[in-house]
């Protein structure tokens, strides 16, 4: 498994759209910091067949330093959650199957679904 990097996507992005790579890096970044900036209001981010960003509040704990044993208080804070949505789970699915670590029947269960339910064509590939 390698690292995808923030420019690897420009770069793919700026190569399929045939847009210049600036304006490719523009917009991503835009798109980013207009998610920070949803997220640190204490919106809820929903794209269809994604996933879905939703601040989550921790409460306070009291946890234990694992070296010295003492008790430490933990205070309260705030961290993203990302639930994935519908055709990201398939396609993580279907990869799966496709590195032989799965079994097909991810596959095989697609197979049966109507054409509004199964994963498009660009989801996934490369």
């Amino acid at each position: 498994m390698s690292t995808t990097t923030k420019k690897d996507l420009i770069d793919r992005i700026a190569q399929e759209t045939n847009q210049k790579r600036t304006v490719v890096k523009k917009t991503v970044q835009c798109f980013l910091d207009n998610v920070i900036n949803e997220l640190s209001r204490g919106n809820r981010l929903e794209f269809r067949d994604f996933g879905v960003f939703e601040i989550r509040h921790r409460a306070p704990r009291v946890a234990q330093n694992p070296k010295t044993l003492e008790r430490v208080p933990v205070p309260a804070k705030k961290t993203v959650k990302f639930k994935v949505g519908r055709l990201m789970k398939m396609a993580l699915e279907i990869g799966a199957d496709d590195a032989g670590t799965g079994n097909g029947a991810a596959t095989e269960a697609n197979k049966d679904q109507p054409q509004r339910n199964r994963r498009p064509a660009s989801v996934g590939a490369q």
